[in-house]
């Protein structure tokens, strides 16, 4: 049983998996504090310096003054403030995303310019279509003789 661990583990998809979980939560910090520390701030001072994450609701019919207050004073809370933030962090997260996958495909189409095309190594009989080698002065096919094209 542990050999097949072992070797389920060791499997190239697995590791490739942790990589990206890694990378992914690396990545996932990088963006919240992009939104919480950069965007949020640019956006309160639009909005008229509005802290969505102490936007909210309190059930019990009291008014708090923070969203930390209502918490401590046991007040059920619908604290739709970091539902908005968590929808912008959201698109925030989804637009680098894209435009990370959009920036890696466009090196990739980059490497792919660069390999120039194999050259042909058949060709197809004028007479019976099927394909022969490209240097043939007859066709194996139908016997036919070919023009050879000099270059």
């Amino acid at each position: 049983m542990f050999k097949e661990f072992k070797k389920f583990v060791m499997r190239g998809n697995m590791i490739d998996l942790a990589v990206g979980m890694i990378i992914g939560t690396a990545f996932t910090g990088l963006v919240n504090s992009l939104v919480n520390d950069i965007f949020m701030p640019v956006l309160s001072l639009v909005t008229g310096k509005i802290d969505f994450n102490n936007l909210f609701v309190a059930l019990d019919g009291n008014e708090y003054a923070t969203l930390e207050l209502a918490k401590e004073a046991g007040a059920a809370c619908l604290a739709y403030g970091k539902f908005v933030s968590g929808i912008i962090n959201f698109i925030l997260m989804a637009f680098v995303v894209f435009m990370f996958v959009k920036f890696i495909n466009k090196l990739k189409d980059v490497n792919k310019k660069e390999e120039a095309p194999a050259a042909p190594t058949t060709k197809v009989c004028p007479f019976c279509k099927s394909t022969i080698a490209i240097d043939a002065t007859r066709c194996p096919s139908c016997t036919s003789e070919l023009e050879v094209v000099t270059e």
